[in-house]
């Protein structure tokens, strides 16, 4: 009987082999951080995400903390004083049409709401972007060798498909009951 990857047809074995070949090349950290309602609220998250991003942010679920960096904010909420007061996927849709030039970009830092329930608390009933869709937005405009970085439940973001690699992994653990926080820094391939 066979065993491994040759139970797998030669396209999943070439990804198999891929994968492990990434993963191989992925940094995988682990923090421990007390869970803030705002992700970057927690002052060594925030001194991660300052580290990892390159060159100018386009921070597509702002909120209420401001970055050290050169930073263009956009959120649902007016009150967090955003450069861009609308929803991350028709920003990154209309990004010419609005003057914007996603070339300027080193960096697409994403960290929206984890879950239906939080994105109807933070946006007061607005549902925030369709993820999928986003990230399918997102891989049209980033420019080749840019980062994202995706805040979340999971660590499978933009992903190969979209012609990403994985650069670093950083699991958060906020102790006790409360689920870990998996941040994914990705490049997109030449």
């Amino acid at each position: 009987m066979r065993r491994g990857c040759e139970l797998l047809g030669s396209e999943r074995k070439t990804k198999a082999i891929m994968l492990i070949k990434n993963l191989n090349r992925t940094k995988i950290s682990y923090l421990k951080t007390p869970l803030s309602k705002y992700t970057f609220e927690a002052p060594r998250i925030k001194r991660w995400v300052e580290k990892e991003v390159e060159g100018k942010v386009l921070n597509l679920f702002a909120g209420k903390v401001k970055l050290d960096c050169e930073e263009v904010r956009v959120d649902l909420n007016p009150k967090w004083n955003p450069d861009y007061v609308m929803n991350a996927l028709q920003f990154v849709r209309n990004i010419w049409d609005l003057g914007v030039n996603p070339v300027t970009f080193g960096t697409f830092l994403l960290d929206p709401p984890y879950s239906f329930r939080k994105s109807m608390e933070k946006y007061n009933g607005f549902v925030s972007s369709p993820f999928n869709q986003l990230k399918d937005a997102i891989s049209q405009v980033i420019k080749p060798g840019g980062v994202v970085i995706t805040f979340g439940y999971q660590s499978v973001s933009m992903g190969a498909k979209r012609r990403f690699v994985q650069d670093h992994i950083l699991l958060m653990s906020h102790g006790g009951a409360i689920h870990d926080t998996i941040a994914v820094k990705e490049r997109k391939r030449e």
